[in-house]
């Protein structure tokens, strides 16, 4: 089995590494990635333009490929044209953060999936929700550090994987969207399907005193901030029973999310 492994957060994400070691022990695995962080691109593509593409080396010393584009770039040069032939599995991420609901669809994790599927390769896009609460620690010296533990992620996305390698795919599932817990209750997965929605967006300006604090963080002192404006986002806290962020958030469990790319509603009826 060759396995294709890309990410948006950058191919020196530990995430991507994480990907690598959960399945390297069941297939051929070649890892080409965005050089840098791509978090929320979608589904953009680099048409007609130079793309740099470079080979480099992951934390363990396996060899690897960045590329000075997107997330649904990487996938296409490395099926394309890293990889001999066409790989039999996709694998983006595992990305830091959570990705659930109708708004996967300004995902680079998920999106870079999509573009999979669209070369004719089934695919699984994989997150780590990270709880706040457990995974920001200070060291002795009081600095603030992400503790990534990815070890039930990698056991999941394994298991999965060594499902699909022996029963193949679900017939009419064209992607996988795997979202599993840091701090998790429940070790089993729940099949679920998409919440309407993961995040609450609003939109500040200097007049919010109560956010004025992150508006000004990364203010030049030469901007002028009263023709300024900030798109802001919360997680949604409620879910409906049987969807992703119920499993994830209210369950505390890992979520797997069989999607098919073909999003046309089948039946209009009287309409």
């Amino acid at each position: 089995m060759n396995i294709l492994i890309s990410n948006d957060d950058g191919v020196f994400a530990p995430g991507i590494l994480a990907a690598k070691q959960a399945v390297e022990d069941i297939a051929n695995v070649v890892v080409v990635a965005p050089d840098e962080n791509n978090s929320s691109v979608g589904r953009r593509l680099t048409l007609f333009k130079h793309l740099e593409l470079k080979q480099c080396e992951l934390e363990d010393g396996s060899k690897a490929y960045s590329v000075s584009g997107s997330p649904a770039d990487a996938v296409i040069v490395g099926a394309d044209y890293v990889m001999d032939e066409k790989p039999d599995l996709v694998i983006t991420g595992i990305n830091q953060g959570v990705n659930i609901s109708c708004d996967i669809t300004s995902s680079g994790t998920v999106c870079a999936a999509f573009e999979a599927v669209s070369l004719g390769i089934p695919a699984i896009a994989a997150s780590l929700f990270m709880d706040p609460k457990t995974s920001f620690k200070q060291d002795e010296n009081g600095e603030w550090y992400v503790d990534y533990d990815f070890t039930l992620a990698k056991k999941v996305l394994h298991d999965i994987v060594l499902k699909i390698k022996n029963d193949g795919f679900p017939e009419g599932v064209d992607l996988f969207n795997l979202n599993v817990p840091s701090n998790y209750e429940c070790e089993d997965i729940m099949i679920t399907h998409l919440s309407h929605r993961m995040l609450d967006k609003h939109v500040i300006d200097n007049s919010d005193e109560e956010k004025s604090e992150i508006f000004n963080y990364s203010l030049d002192e030469n901007h002028e901030s009263e023709h300024l404006i900030m798109i802001m986002s919360d997680l949604v806290k409620e879910y409906e029973v049987g969807s992703d962020g119920y499993a994830l958030i209210c369950e505390k469990r890992p979520s797997l999310t069989p999607l098919d790319v073909n999003m046309t509603y089948k039946e209009l009826k009287d309409w």
